[in-house]
């Protein structure tokens, strides 16, 4: 038996990767196989979760590892990993998720709504598709997509509205979500992995990404909703005297803001966020009377799903760096959206930062292409998961298709890169 080295286990992890994207391609078949054979339709059932695949596989990675080299090594390289994002996002999802922020968020939208000289309906569903992924460059674009998915899920994702238009309605929640972060360079993943090595602050970003951003997720959103229009249902009758009983307090809204602006703040540093979700979980408990249940199970499947891609996705850098590094810069930019398909565009941007001397036109193409591709698959964008955890229940077999939403994601994401490249 010959030794194997570094390089050879990198190529064992670029195969697994591989299979893991073969994988998400391939989930309703596997809610399939789960009705066809009951007998083992719970396994069957837990591999259609497109949230398993990264972090199933990601086991998979090292317990190959461990039995190639040696359990040291591959406790060692799982440890080595940085967990902080997938930690962040699941925190900052059970916050954002809460029945007092939601509250707050469907106030503003409704009174926006009611004023605004079209039916209400349409204001506030295209307020979910553009207000709140423009507000993830405040509130970090994890918050924004739980928010957005949990405001749109009861008008756009349910029963009775075709396909078709819930994947594209998903695209468009998802490059929106995507590019909407880059008003800031604290919100979107991929920014943030270059805002420090580039000194990229957020007065450049809203200059140089934002504005153009801004009119994309505009035109997504209205295209959306002119779509969809005729399947949306116009609000309901106001509040029942029982319903308005359930009405959480100013006070209450008040402090989970705060928390989950504290947590935003924090967002880098997982002992301190943690301790505050520690509080948080606590003073959800003493007012539980103001809560729905925390989305605790949608959270953590997120988390599982984000830290399987950083153990994956930190084996595969010798083959992407030199991609990346070889491109011009026009090619870049299109070919980092292409890229973004298939590895989180917050790795990609990173891989990018470490390239020595590349020049500032290089620079923009890398980031506007692999935020304007952030929409295309589950993987493309760290908040995407969260999307489809929340929504997945409104779609045909209670899974979200990979092929479908790549074509429902194909025109916003047009509408981005040309955004980007021409404006």
């Amino acid at each position: 038996m010959f030794p194997l080295t570094a390089d050879t286990m990198q190529i064992i992890a670029a195969a697994i990767f591989a299979v893991a994207l073969i994988h998400t391609f391939t989930v309703k078949q596997f809610e399939r196989l789960s009705a066809r054979f009951p007998r083992h339709a719970g396994a069957f059932h837990l591999l259609g979760e497109v949230e398993v695949v990264f972090g199933f596989w990601a086991i998979v990675l090292v317990l190959l590892m461990a039995l190639i080299q040696d359990g040291a090594s591959a406790l060692t390289y799982a440890e080595s990993r940085n967990y902080t994002e997938p930690l962040f996002v699941f925190v900052v999802m059970v916050v954002a998720g809460t029945r007092p922020i939601l509250q707050a968020v469907q106030q503003s939208v409704d009174f926006i709504a009611r004023v605004a000289p079209v039916r209400s309906v349409l204001a506030s569903t295209w307020l979910s598709f553009a207000a709140i992924p423009l507000l993830g460059s405040l509130i970090t674009e994890p918050a924004a997509m739980t928010i957005a998915a949990l405001m749109l899920a009861p008008r756009v994702f349910r029963a009775g509205v075709p396909e078709p238009l819930k994947y594209f309605g998903l695209g468009v929640l998802f490059v929106n979500v995507s590019i909407g972060g880059t008003l800031t360079s604290f919100a979107a993943p991929p920014v943030l992995m270059v805002a420090d090595a580039w000194s990229w602050n957020s007065a450049f970003m809203a200059k140089t990404f934002g504005w153009k951003a801004a009119l994309a997720v505009l035109v997504n959103a209205t295209a959306a909703v002119v779509l969809l229009r005729k399947h949306l249902a116009d609000d309901v009758a106001p509040a029942s005297p029982d319903e308005r009983l359930c009405t959480v307090p100013k006070t209450i809204i008040a402090i989970h803001i705060a928390f989950l602006a504290a947590v935003v703040l924090l967002a880098h540093h997982p002992v301190a966020f943690l301790a505050l979700f520690l509080m948080f979980l606590g003073f959800t408990q003493a007012y539980e009377r103001h809560q729905d249940t925390l989305i605790l199970k949608e959270a953590l499947l997120v988390a599982f799903f984000l830290a399987g891609l950083v153990v994956i996705g930190g084996m595969q850098q010798w083959w992407l760096e030199p991609i990346v590094s070889r491109m011009s810069a026009g090619v870049l930019f299109f070919g980092a959206a292409a890229l973004t398909a298939v590895t989180d565009n917050a790795a990609l941007t990173y891989l990018g930062s470490l390239v020595k001397g590349i020049s500032d036109e290089a620079k923009y193409s890398l980031v506007a292409g692999a935020v304007a591709g952030g929409g295309l698959t589950v993987i493309a964008n760290a908040p995407n998961p969260a999307g489809v955890a929340l929504l997945r229940s409104g779609f045909d077999d209670g899974t979200i298709g990979a092929g479908g939403l790549l074509l429902g994601a194909m025109a916003p994401t047009a509408v981005a890169l040309a955004a980007f490249w021409m404006l």
